[in-house]
C-alpha cells in the first residue's frame, strides 16, 4: 500500500490529536500544531527534507503519536531507511503501552506501521565497527559526531544509506577519520586505525648559571686551537734546529770554536755571521719547541680532563669548568722557560 493511498489517517490526525505523551505547555502546542501542518504540506510537495525537519520540531515541543507516525514515513520517503524503522517501532512500542480503548483507536496506523516496517527491515544497511585490540585505553569512537560505547564495537548496527563520517581519538593523541558510503541492503565492516600520542621529547636540561653549554663548546675549540699552534710550534723547532746544526760546520772552520763560544773576535766574517745567524735560528727553535709542547700539552690536558655527562646534571651538581694556561718566556739569547698552569 502506497503512502498516497494512507492519506485518509492524516486528516484525522489534525482533528483529533491524542494526549498519550506527557501534555505540552500551552505555549508550544500552537507552534508544534503549525509545523505539523508545514511538514505535511512540504511532504505533499515532495520536499522532504524540509517537512521531515518540520515534523521532528513538532514533535519535540508537543509529543503526539501521530506525529511520530508521520514521521516515520516522511523518512521512510527521503531514503533514511534505518531512521524510518526506528521511528514505526518507536510508534508500535507507544501503542502497545496504550489502554486497549486507545490502542482500538490505533489498530488501523499500527497494521500500516507494520506493513511499512516489513517492507524496509531488509533494506536497511548494516555496518560494523572494529577497533583493534591494541587500541589504547580510552579511545573514544564516533560515528556522525556522535560517540559509541564499547559495546557498540564489532556489532553490525543498522544504519540509513549513503556517506558517513568514523573517527577515533586515543587520550591525548590526534583524531583519525575515515568517510564511508553504503548502499540499502549492504552490509560492511571497517577497522578502524587510531594514531598514537605523540611521545614525550627528551628535553635536555638546561644549562647552569653561567652557560655551561657555550663552556662546553668553547673548551672544544680551545683543545683544537692549543693543538694546532702546538704542532705548529714543534714543526718551526725543527725547521730551525735543522738549520742551526747546519751551521755548527761553519763556525768550527771560521771560529775555532763552538757555537756557544762567546769569543766572536777568533772569527773572520764569515764564521762571525754563522755564529749571529746560528745563535737566531737556535733561539727560534727553542722556543718553537718550546710553544709547541705546551701548545700539545694544554690541549691534551683540555681534552682528558672534559666533563663526561651521562645523563641530566642539574643546578651545582654540574662539573667546574677547568682550564689551562701555557706560556713561554725568552730570558736570554740561549736560555728559554717554558710554564703552564691551571685548574682541573
Amino acid at each position: 500500500m502506497s503512502f498516497s493511498a494512507r492519506r485518509y489517517p492524516l486528516v484525522l490526525w489534525t482533528i483529533v490529536p491524542l494526549l498519550v505523551s506527557a501534555p505540552a505547555a500551552a505555549q508550544d502546542i500552537a507552534p508544534a500544531e503549525a509545523l505539523f501542518n508545514q511538514g505535511l504540506a512540504d511532504m505533499d510537495a515532495g520536499r522532504y527534507e524540509a517537512g521531515c525537519n518540520a515534523l521532528v520540531e513538532s514533535q519535540r515541543l508537543d509529543p503526539r503519536p501521530g506525529t511520530l507516525f508521520t514521521l516515520a514515513f516522511c523518512e521512510s520517503k527521503r531514503g533514511r531507511v534505518a531512521t524510518a524503522v526506528a521511528r514505526l517501532d518507536d510508534f508500535l512500542a507507544l501503542v502497545e503501552r496504550m489502554p486497549p480503548a486507545q490502542r482500538a483507536r490505533q489498530a488501523e496506523r499500527a497494521a500500516a506501521a507494520r506493513e511499512e516496517r516489513a517492507r524496509l527491515a531488509p533494506r536497511v544497511p548494516e555496518l560494523t565497527l572494529v577497533l583493534t585490540p591494541n587500541a589504547p585505553t580510552g579511545t573514544v569512537v564516533t560515528r556522525d559526531g556522535r560517540a559509541l560505547g564499547q559495546a557498540s564495537l564489532g556489532v553490525g548496527l543498522p544504519v540509513d544509506p549513503g556517506e558517513h563520517v568514523v573517527s577515533t581519538r586515543a587520550p591525548g593523541g590526534p583524531a583519525w577519520e575515515r568517510r564511508i558510503a553504503i548502499s540499502e541492503g549492504e552490509k560492511k565492516q571497517l577497522t578502524l586505525e587510531v594514531k598514537e600520542p605523540p611521545r614525550a621529547r627528551e628535553i635536555a636540561p638546561p644549562p647552569a648559571s653561567g652557560g655551561g653549554g657555550e663552556v662546553s663548546s668553547g673548551r672544544r675549540a680551545a683543545v683544537y686551537v692549543a693543538g694546532g699552534v702546538g704542532a705548529a710550534g714543534v714543526v718551526l723547532g725543527g725547521v730551525m734546529g735543522a738549520l742551526t746544526f747546519g751551521k755548527r760546520s761553519v763556525v768550527a772552520e771560521h771560529c775555532g770554536a763552538g757555537i756557544g763560544d762567546s769569543r766572536e773576535e777568533a772569527c773572520d766574517v764569515t764564521g762571525f755571521d754563522a755564529t749571529r745567524s746560528a745563535r737566531t735560528t737556535g733561539l727560534v727553535s727553542t722556543i718553537g719547541f718550546g710553544v709547541g709542547l705546551a701548545g700539545l700539552g694544554a690541549a691534551a690536558v683540555l681534552y682528558w680532563t672534559e666533563p663526561k655527562q651521562d645523563g641530566p646534571v642539574v643546578g651545582a651538581a654540574r662539573a667546574a669548568p677547568r682550564w689551562v694556561g701555557a706560556g713561554v718566556i725568552a730570558a736570554g739569547p740561549g736560555a728559554t722557560v717554558v710554564g703552564a698552569r691551571g685548574v682541573w
